[in-house]
């Protein structure tokens, strides 16, 4: 197994150091690409995480879905996992994904740990467990096999919302899907910058409009109306 590690980023400073030490402490030579596309930071991302050792990409252009397709391009690994910069995944990541996919599941993500003890999102949390698409999410951090990956075409570009519940939606209809055991610990910012109750009442509005087929510039600009957020 050769894993490639891609991380879309934009203005990340504060986390992308902490999270490619991370990756990199707890690699193996099974990792042969920690690859950081960035989006036109401003804030000196590409140079912690240069520095921190990702080769970083300059994204030709911005958008999640895109920076992580030309990620997918630009990398040599057989398995192909995404990671969020404000995540962290456990340090066993490599064994987690080598043993899902013994099982049988070439693709796969975590449940969600938060970092903070706000008892609310401990049972946002506890509700990644189970396997519904409303509770997945790509800071869940998604692995995937290349050649389903490639069978897929990628993340569809013209989305810049909701990309990967659109990908697992099109490869679960093929292949299985593994909910691996441990947790990612994922930033609670967007929780602490809004409120508990607001956040939860976007992601419900935009979850469901997503179901009922509305654009993604309708999508992204209630979810932008509704929340303060990057």
């Amino acid at each position: 197994m050769t894993v490639s590690i891609i991380i879309p980023a934009l203005d990340e400073a504060g986390h992308i150091g902490p999270l490619v030490q991370h990756l990199r402490e707890n690699a193996d030579d099974r990792v042969v690409d920690i690859l950081v596309v960035d989006a036109g930071s401003t804030d000196g991302t590409p140079e912690i995480a240069a520095a921190a050792g990702a080769t970083v990409l300059k994204a030709p252009q911005k958008g999640r879905s895109r920076q992580m397709n030309y990620g997918a391009q630009q990398s040599r690994g057989a398995v192909l996992y995404f990671v969020h910069a404000d995540t962290l995944p456990p340090a066993s990541y490599l064994d987690d994904i080598a043993a899902a996919r013994s099982g049988g599941y070439p693709m796969g993500a975590y449940q969600s740990r938060f970092d903070t003890d706000h008892p609310l999102l401990r049972i946002n949390a506890y509700f990644t467990r189970f396997d519904f698409l409303w509770c997945r999410g790509g800071d869940q951090s998604i692995y995937i096999n290349r050649a389903v990956f490639e069978a897929m075409q990628g993340y569809r570009e013209d989305y810049v919302i909701m990309e990967e519940y659109d990908l697992l939606q099109r490869a679960r209809k093929k292949y299985p899907f593994k909910i691996m055991p441990k947790a990612t610990l994922i930033s609670a910012r967007k929780y602490e910058e809004n409120s508990y109750m607001r956040v939860q009442l976007a992601n419900l509005i935009v979850f469901n409009m997503y179901r009922l087929g509305f654009s993604q510039q309708r999508l992204a600009n209630t979810y932008c109306r509704l929340l303060k957020y990057r």
